[in-house]
């Protein structure tokens, strides 16, 4: 009988995996097994980045052959790039960078970090390369997860994110966003377990 009540305690904990509090963030999923759910968490844990900075719940949509996108307050990933393990992790920290620019920046600190960035806008229909929004989402990933395991790592100067240093970023969003600022600047990149 003990185990029984011990049992109706813990079951409902165990049954809602669906959202994560903590410096992982605030989100909850809609769709996914839970081993695509598990990358997402596992994702968003290997980062140094304060997740949890972003307020509201993110609702984390997973389906098969959606292309990975965010908007306020939702991100969409891909069930197949979730299948394909720690590969995926850089895109779910940079969908989830843009959360932290809608939530967090004004067109006032996105102007401050447009010399940065050096896009040709923020937002618009120029090409994702060019595009600051996307640039700021790729070193959000980079800056605060600089493994070499990380898909978002850019290959020279002129890839997205390429134009500043890691810790260059960290610093300027440091100033811009103060709950980052004692985050990231000394912890070692984590690598994956092979």
């Amino acid at each position: 009988m003990r185990h029984l009540s011990l049992l109706a305690l813990v079951a409902p904990a165990l049954a809602a995996p669906s959202a994560a509090f903590a410096s992982g963030g605030d989100y909850a999923f809609d769709g996914g097994t839970h081993p695509e759910r598990a990358q997402v968490t596992a994702a968003l844990s290997v980062s140094s980045f304060p997740w949890n900075a972003v307020p509201g719940t993110v609702i984390v949509h997973i389906a098969r052959g959606v292309a990975s996108h965010a908007v306020p307050g939702q991100i969409w990933l891909d069930a197949n790039l979730l299948d394909a393990g720690s590969f995926s992790w850089g895109v779910v920290q940079h969908e989830y960078g843009h959360e932290v620019d809608f939530a967090l920046l004004t067109d006032a600190t996105r102007a401050q970090l447009h010399p940065l960035l050096q896009g040709v806008a923020w937002f618009g229909r120029e090409g994702h390369a060019v595009l600051d929004s996307e640039r700021f989402a790729d070193l959000v990933s980079w800056a605060y997860w600089t493994s070499p395991d990380n898909v978002m790592r850019p290959q020279g100067a002129q890839d997205e994110g390429g134009q500043v240093a890691p810790a260059a970023f960290r610093a300027a969003l440091a100033s811009i966003l103060p709950v980052t600022a004692s985050v990231g600047q000394d912890q070692p990149a984590r690598r994956l377990a092979r």
